[in-house]
């Protein structure tokens, strides 16, 4: 496909979903689902006009889905409805490191036992696909900061948390592989790559999150008062933090998360407590002189104020779904019919309808999450663009040529089935999930 046709098919796109977006809200596919079906339909599979090859371009692709997961990453972080604590935050943290270990494991097992791959490529495959996908299910996910619905903040913060505790089984697999070093007995892998690698993330992002709130909040009232640019702000906390998490060589993906959790709650801190001084003086001033009017500061709600979170979020959720448009249509080109044998075929039901069912339950067994929620959990595991990343990142790190197609085969389908079964699926059973029970609000 030449320039022109690739700018005449994405801009009709554009222009067909933004015609449609009421009728497309209200109707059981997603947008994810039209994309992949215009891909298949352009790429090998049908007409033969778009051939992406992942091997070829994996340069190229791991870098286009590493943006599109970072700008997915600080978008679910400044979303996040309550501050961080174990016991708030207990069912996602579970579902990111218990539940994934067992998906990595089952989809490991079924990889050396079924389909007859070495154990290192059998990890590998399963650190690929066992992370949720914080890019396409946005239909599951919080849609706005104030939205405190526990199954969209339980499926929001597992996408934001796993992407960073996949990595470790990455590095496993590639270990095992002969591609990277693991140390005697597997001791530089826990110390480096689990241990430091995740903790210096959490406090690299942390730390990022909190200065830039506080330094946007200072600069934007009395005395400067300077008019920011949220966009850039936003922008800059991700690249400032991811590219000094990777110097570091700890969890970039992880960083950028809790940088935009840490961003999000500092200023709402922040808010609340200018707010309570406000009211005080408010009180204060009203004993001095009885009759004064009372202060709107009273009733100010503190997710209203101006912030860098708030301010740059709409701009990133449109880059959003910009990348998502790109991306999607590139796996449809990649397929071909061929693409869908059975060996991949029955990975994904397998994924899907045993190993993370499975690891959901086994994950929160004991947890306090109602039932209810852990079944709409158990099911919605969407696979998408993270995988994409995490399989050129090993085709990048010398990935053997004939298991890098293997495992980009597999990859497609599997990303392409979700996309179908899940996006099918999401709407008329969260439609029912909501009519059947109340909203459960985070606690």
């Amino acid at each position: 496909m030449n320039n022109a046709l690739w700018f005449l098919l994405v801009g009709g796109l554009l222009l067909v979903m933004g015609l449609t977006y009421t009728v497309l809200k209200r109707s059981p596919v997603t947008a994810a689902i039209i994309y992949l079906a215009v891909g298949l339909l352009v790429g090998p599979s049908a007409l033969n006009l778009l051939h992406f090859n992942p091997l070829k371009e994996s340069a190229l692709l791991e870098v286009l889905t590493e943006v599109a997961v970072l700008i997915s990453l600080f978008s679910a972080g400044v979303k996040m409805p309550v501050p961080f604590s174990f016991t708030r935050w207990r069912a996602p943290i579970l579902l990111a490191t218990v539940s994934m270990t067992l998906t990595v494991a089952m989809v490991a097992a079924f990889a050396f036992y079924v389909l007859g791959l070495p154990l290192g490529a059998g990890v590998l495959l399963g650190a690929i696909l066992a992370p949720t996908d914080p890019v396409l299910a946005t239909d599951v996910q919080i849609r706005h900061p104030g939205d405190r619905d526990q199954l969209r903040f339980t499926l929001t913060c597992e996408a934001g948390m796993n992407d960073g505790s996949a990595f470790p089984f990455v590095m496993l697999g590639l270990g095992l592989l002969g591609l990277h070093e693991l140390g005697d007995f597997g001791l530089r892998w826990v110390l480096v790559d689990v241990l430091w690698a995740t903790l210096a993330a959490i406090l690299i992002g942390g730390v990022a999150g909190m200065a830039l709130a506080r330094l946007g909040w200072k600069f934007r009232r009395a005395p400067h008062q300077h008019e920011l640019l949220d966009d850039f702000l936003g922008l800059g906390l991700i690249g400032v933090v991811y590219g000094l998490t990777v110097m570091v060589h700890a969890w970039g993906f992880l960083a950028v998360f809790f940088a935009a959790v840490a961003l999000r709650q500092t200023e709402l801190k922040l808010a609340r407590n200018a707010l309570t001084s406000a009211a005080v003086a408010t009180e204060t001033a009203e004993t001095a002189s009885p009759g004064a009017p009372a202060s709107a500061a009273l009733a100010a709600d503190p997710d209203s104020l101006h912030t860098v979170s708030e301010g740059s979020l709409i701009f990133k959720e449109h880059l959003e779904r910009l990348s998502e448009l790109m991306l999607v249509l590139l796996v449809g080109g990649s397929m071909f019919l061929s693409s869908w044998s059975w060996p991949a075929v029955g990975l994904a039901l397998f994924l899907f309808l045993v190993a993370r069912p499975l690891s959901v339950l086994a994950g929160l067994m004991f947890s306090p999450t109602p039932w209810r929620i852990r079944g709409m959990t158990a099911w919605f595991g969407v696979r998408g663009i993270g995988s994409l990343y995490y399989l050129m990142y090993a085709i990048q790190h010398q990935l053997p040529e004939s298991l890098a197609l293997q495992m980009i085969q597999m990859t497609l389908v599997v990303v392409a089935l979700s996309i179908l079964l899940h996006g099918v699926s999401v709407k008329p059973m969260m439609g029912y999930f909501w009519r059947r029970s109340k909203q459960t609000p985070v606690p």
